[in-house]
C-alpha cells in the first residue's frame, strides 16, 4: 500500500523518519481520551498514537498506562503534557521524570501562554521551559503545540523539534488571534526554522494534502480521532459528531481571556450567556465547566451533560471507521490529490 512516507516522499520525510512512523499523521492529546487504547490503535494504523499524561491521576498511573500500552502495540507512540496556569497545579516535575524514566522517545508538550508571560510563571509555580529541556537532555522529541506564531517563534527558542500549529479551526484552547490555518500554515512555513505539522479542521485527504502544500510536514488531529471505533469515548458521543456540523461548537471563556472550543450544548451555551451578561468571573460558571462532569459525558454518553471539546471539523465527519481505515483512506486519497489532480494541472502545462 502507498504511502507518505520516506520512500516515495523524500522531501516529506523529516517527522516520519524521525519518530519511526509509516505515516505524517498524528493523534493529539486529548484529555480523557488519549488512552492506551487511542495511543495503540493509531500507532498499529501507522500513524504516532498519543497518550495524554493529565488523564492519569498520579505519574505512577502514568507509567502503568505506558506499560500497558507498549502490550498493545510495537510501533512508536508518544505522550502528551499540557502545562497550564493553575492555583495548585499537578506535579509536572513528576509527571516529566515518569515519562524519561519510560523510556519515551516523543513527548508532545503545550505550554499554555497567557496574556502575561510573569501571571504564567507565578500561576505555574515555576519555570515550564525547564521541562523542555529536561526533556531534550534525555534524548526525547519534544513536538510543541502553538497557536500563534510568536509563540511558535519563542518554542524555537527552547529547542524543541517540531512545532505543531494549532489554528482557530481546532477544539480546545485555539488561543486568543483567531486565525484560520490557511494564513497560520502559510506564515508558519515563512517565519518558523523548524518544521512543523498542522493541527485544526484536518480530518481527511484533502485536509492532508493541503496542509503538505501549505509547508506542513504532517497532520495532528483530535476531533477525528474521537469518532473511531478504538475511542474509548461512548458510541453516542460518537454519533453526535457524526450527526454534527461546521456550526455545532461554541466559543467559551472569551471574556477570560481563555478561549474554549467546545460541543455546543445546553450548558456551553449556559456559559456563553453569563459570559455575555458581562462582567463575569470563573467562579460564575465553573460549576458547570467541572472537569468532572465533562469526563462523565464520555463515559454515560450524555451530550448535555457538560461540557467537551470538539472542533470544526465536525462539519466533514460522517462516519465512524477504525484508525486503519481512516489513515489508508486519508492517504490514499491525500496521494491521489496530489498526483492526479495537481500532478495533473502541472502535466497539463508542460
Amino acid at each position: 500500500m502507498s504511502h507518505l512516507g520516506p520512500e516515495r516522499y523524500a522531501h516529506l520525510d523529516k517527522f516520519t523518519k524521525a519518530v519511526g512512523v509509516k505515516h505524517p499523521i498524528v493523534q493529539g492529546g486529548m484529555q480523557w481520551v488519549g488512552t492506551a487504547e487511542m495511543a495503540s490503535a493509531v500507532s498499529n494504523a501507522g500513524g504516532l498514537g498519543i497518550l495524554t499524561a493529565l488523564t492519569q491521576p498520579t505519574p505512577d498511573a502514568l507509567r502503568a498506562e505506558i506499560a500497558r500500552c507498549r502490550t498493545m502495540t510495537k510501533n512508536p507512540f508518544g505522550v502528551n503534557l499540557t502545562i497550564l496556569p493553575s492555583i495548585t497545579p499537578p506535579p509536572y516535575a513528576e509527571y516529566v521524570t515518569a515519562i524519561i524514566e519510560s523510556g519515551i522517545k516523543v513527548v508532545e508538550v503545550w505550554i499554555f501562554c497567557l496574556p502575561s508571560t510573569a501571571e504564567f510563571l507565578k500561576t505555574a509555580g515555576n519555570n515550564p521551559g525547564e521541562h523542555v529541556k529536561r526533556f531534550k537532555a534525555a534524548g526525547i522529541i519534544v513536538v510543541h503545540k502553538c497557536t500563534a506564531i510568536r509563540h511558535a517563534k519563542s518554542a524555537q527558542k527552547l529547542g524543541v523539534d517540531f512545532l505543531s500549529i494549532d489554528g482557530f479551526e481546532c477544539a480546545g484552547h485555539p488561543g486568543e488571534d483567531d486565525v484560520p490555518n490557511f494564513v497560520l500554515l502559510a506564515k508558519a512555513a515563512k517565519a518558523l526554522s523548524i518544521p512543523f505539522l498542522a493541527s485544526g479542521g484536518i480530518g481527511d485527504g484533502r485536509g492532508l494534502a493541503a496542509a503538505l502544500a501549505l509547508g506542513a510536514e504532517g497532520v495532528n488531529m483530535g476531533t477525528r480521532f474521537m469518532c473511531t471505533v478504538e475511542s474509548p469515548i461512548h458510541p453516542a458521543i460518537k454519533q453526535k459528531i457524526v450527526e454534527a456540523d461546521e456550526r455545532s461548537t461554541a466559543l467559551m471563556f472569551r471574556t477570560l481571556h481563555n478561549t474554549a472550543r467546545v460541543f455546543k450544548n445546553s450548558v456551553s451555551s449556559e456559559v456563553v450567556k453569563i459570559e455575555k451578561r458581562g462582567n463575569a468571573k470563573f467562579e460564575d460558571i465553573k460549576d458547570l465547566v467541572s472537569g468532572a462532569r465533562g469526563r462523565k459525558v464520555y463515559t454515560e454518553g450524555d451530550p448535555d451533560y457538560g461540557v467537551w471539546t470538539a472542533g470544526l471539523v465536525m462539519g466533514i465527519i460522517d462516519d465512524i471507521p477504525t484508525c486503519q481505515v481512516l489513515l489508508d483512506r486519508m492517504v490514499n486519497d491525500a496521494e491521489s490529490i496530489i498526483r492526479e489532480r495537481l500532478g495533473g494541472m502541472i502535466s497539463a502545462k508542460l
